[in-house]
């Protein structure tokens, strides 16, 4: 069957699924769809058929007694010289298949073709937009965070917020003094309850969610802003302008555990490795820095397991593949705006891309082999990738300034994304998992579906 006739049969099947509604069959070629059939000469056996009009029904009509092995000759003996056909007239072109006007189920008549697996569908325009006042315009900072009780938490100005993704509702968590502040990041505990916040004083609070409560402070580590931080279990690391990078056991009064030096300026992006072995860390002074916690000494400067160079501007995304655990994304900033892929257990960076734009945060799929990229100037737009052909799939745009800040919901499939625009979009970028499907769509389909403003 050609491509033409087999278009027209799917589409015939797709409107025989809506009953009552007039069906045409289109008629494509004047040769084709014929109301009268002659039959073609040239492609008939004329002796076969004078045979089969006379002598050919005498043994049918009159059967004679014969013995079970001269049947059986007979019968093999029929095939063998092809007279075994009915038909006696031959046509060149077959009719035309009946239009059905009603549905029929063909489950058990049919078997339908394979077929290529769709392309996921990605929407262009954000779910939901919110409103942000006061969010810090700041590319070193780290002011969003998507926890694993599935509550966000966002920085405004000196003010934390909690949203509750499963019921819609907002909360604030602490305002800071404003010699303390501005708040300069947030990060989630494994445990979803416990929340760090990082200050501009270089002191770092410890708040429980739950009972609203905070649990402590760490101080003595930082001598200027703590604008990046990343938990390892009970290990809470810290990144501060001063260069430094610091392991705080939150469990013993001494906290800093670990000291880590090889930034000559402020650590802006802090990732840990899924097996906690790892740390890799990104500076203004436009390095990586890999670090292996099998080789730390404890309360001494540890030496990096890599130092990476390659890039051209500050480095703040960062992101560990889901997949392959020693494979690492980094962005560049607004002299660089490249994504690079490196293997963190030989430090050879495996792939480069040009992105065009400064790269401010970085987010896999956790189900699929595809990264997301949060840009600036021009189109601060996001970028989904195939990996790793690194083909684009998707750019969305919404944003109109850059997209500095970037979190995704505990089951993969939502992303927020914060801007300078004083915004705060949630995308459907990632889909929903197959299995989890149904469950998610009975759950809550729009967590945000209650919420206007942020405040």
């Amino acid at each position: 069957m050609d491509a033409g006739s087999m278009n027209t049969s799917s589409s015939l099947k797709a409107q025989s699924r809506f009953p009552l509604q007039q069906q045409f069959l289109p008629r494509t070629n004047s040769k084709e769809n014929l109301d009268r059939f002659i039959p073609n000469r040239s492609a008939m056996d004329m002796d076969y058929a004078r045979f089969m009009l006379t002598e050919g029904r005498k043994g049918k009509e009159n059967p004679a007694v014969s013995s079970p092995s001269r049947e059986a000759y007979r019968k093999q003996l029929a095939d063998s010289l092809n007279m075994n056909r009915t038909r006696i007239l031959a046509f060149k072109n077959k009719p035309p298949a009946p239009v059905e006007f009603m549905p029929q189920d063909h489950s058990h008549h049919h078997h339908q073709p394979k077929t290529a697996k769709p392309r996921r569908h990605i929407p262009q325009t954000s779910e939901r937009t919110l409103d942000a006042p006061d969010l810090v315009d700041d590319f070193y900072l780290n002011l969003l965070d998507w926890g694993s009780s599935n509550v966000l938490a966002i920085a405004l100005g000196s003010t934390v917020y909690l949203w509750d993704a499963s019921d819609g509702s907002t909360s604030e968590l602490v305002t800071v003094d404003d010699e303390d502040g501005p708040v300069t990041s947030v990060n989630w505990a494994p445990d979803g309850r416990h929340i760090a916040i990082g200050l501009n004083n270089s002191h770092v609070q410890l708040w429980d969610s739950a009972s609203n409560r905070q649990l402590r402070t760490l101080k003595g580590g930082h001598r200027s802003r703590v604008g990046s931080m990343a938990w390892n279990n009970h290990i809470l690391t810290t990144g501060g302008m001063d260069g430094q990078i610091i392991n705080n056991d939150v469990r013993i009064r001494s906290h800093i555990v670990e000291t880590y030096r090889g930034h000559t300026q402020e650590v802006c992006g802090l990732k840990w490795s899924a097996s906690g072995q790892q740390l890799a860390s990104g500076g203004n002074d436009n390095l990586i820095h890999i670090w292996d916690r099998s080789t730390a000494l404890s309360n001494s400067a540890t030496q990096w397991l890599h130092r990476l160079e390659d890039h051209t501007s500050a480095v703040k995304a960062l992101a560990w593949c889901p997949f392959q655990g020693n494979l690492l994304a980094s962005g560049g900033g607004g002299g660089d705006k490249s994504i690079k892929f490196w293997n963190t257990h030989t430090g050879a960076c495996l792939n480069s891309i040009d992105t065009g734009s400064q790269v401010c945060s970085l987010l896999w799929n956790k189900n699929e082999r595809e990264l997301l990229s949060s840009h600036g100037f021009t189109q601060n737009q996001l970028t989904v990738w195939k990996y790793p052909s690194m083909v684009k799939m998707a750019e969305l745009t919404g944003h109109t300034s850059r997209v500095l800040y970037m979190a995704q919901s505990p089951d993969g499939c939502t992303v927020a994304t914060a801007a300078g625009d004083e915004t705060l979009r949630f995308w459907n970028v990632f889909g929903v998992p197959e299995i989890a499907a149904k469950a998610a769509a009975k759950a809550n389909p729009e967590p945000f579906s209650h919420l206007n403003r942020i405040r």
